[in-house]
């Protein structure tokens, strides 16, 4: 019994020694640090599309139809993604007192504006639509059945942050 005892102890002592380097980080609060998700050059064109694909496989579960990418909303998204980290908040109105509205009529957008959904945090666009999935409120603009259009764009701050804008229209 008591080589077994020392063989579980040294083989714990070698697990705990193969550590990944990647620790997780505990603020003064006990939680665990925010993990800064950098955006590369090459992840750039892919986020869209895996927002895209997993927004229309939310869609489908639900019985709603697919939307499309829209530039006009994409413009205006990335434009309100820019704005609110100038105004270091997150909120739907631009620093010169746009609403939503104003802003995808800017763009040119000649459809209706269904909704806006806007987040700032370190977390990827699968989490963020995760978390927009989880409230009511921004989880009506990505199911509502009369949206047939979409517009989402990012931006992320040297520090890390990432202002995500999506917009929905039909």
């Amino acid at each position: 019994m008591k080589t077994l005892s020392v063989v579980a102890v040294c083989a714990a002592f070698t697990l705990a020694a193969c550590t990944t380097g990647s620790e997780i980080r505990v603020g003064a609060d006990g939680r665990p640090l925010p993990q800064i998700y950098r955006i590369s050059s090459q992840q750039e064109a892919k986020i869209p599309f895996h927002l895209l694909d997993s927004v229309n496989a939310l869609r489908a579960a639900k019985g709603a139809t697919p939307l499309q990418y829209n530039a006009q909303l994409n413009a205006a998204a990335a434009t309100h993604s820019r704005d609110m980290s100038v105004q270091n908040r997150p909120w739907h109105f631009g620093s010169d007192g746009s609403s939503p509205l104003d802003r995808v009529n800017r763009v040119g957008y000649t459809g209706r504006l269904v909704g806006e959904n806007i987040s700032e945090t370190f977390q990827t666009e699968l989490e963020t639509l995760s978390a927009w999935m989880s409230k009511a409120d921004t989880r009506e603009v990505i199911m509502d059945p009369q949206a047939r259009e979409i517009g989402f764009a990012w931006f992320q701050e040297p520090s890390g942050k990432i202002w995500w804008t999506m917009v929905t229209g039909a």
